[in-house]
């Protein structure tokens, strides 16, 4: 949004980057920081006074999507350490109770591969699990990945 003011000698218009003077014969322009205010020297498309206030209006703008992605991500390695703890051969058959009592959370995996028998594998990263029979699951190690 720009907002102009009359002045005697011209326009005086703003906005959230830069302020304008138009005069009757100059047009200047002066910048200010995105973050803390200052003024800005140098080059035209400079939108910060320095690396800490790019950084803090950065960390500002991105606080709520880093929250959640950070609880998700905090979820998934723990499920990851856990199916790693009880398949250290790269392949393991354990019960449910032995993954729950680790804090292992079922809804939380990062991708599904579907088998063309139709038996369908839970990854955390690089360590999947397969739902079996009466409680049970084989747990895997895809080493492509």
């Amino acid at each position: 949004m720009l907002i102009c003011l009359r002045v005697k000698s011209g326009w005086l218009c703003a906005n959230r980057i830069f302020l304008f003077n138009f005069t009757l014969n100059q047009i200047t322009m002066e910048r200010y920081c995105l973050e803390c205010g200052a003024k800005l020297f140098g080059r035209e498309d400079k939108k910060f006074c320095n690396d800490q206030c790019r950084n803090s209006y950065n960390n500002k703008l991105n606080r709520d999507d880093n929250a959640v992605m950070t609880t998700i991500n905090r979820k998934l390695r723990k499920n990851r350490r856990i199916l790693k703890k009880l398949n250290p051969n790269g392949k393991a058959k354990v019960r449910r109770n032995e993954l729950e009592k680790d804090g292992f959370n079922f809804k939380y995996f990062t991708h599904v591969y579907k088998t063309k028998e139709g038996k369908v594998y839970y990854f955390c990263y690089e360590y999947g699990y397969l739902p079996l029979e009466n409680g049970y699951f084989a747990l895997v190690l895809n080493k492509e990945i």
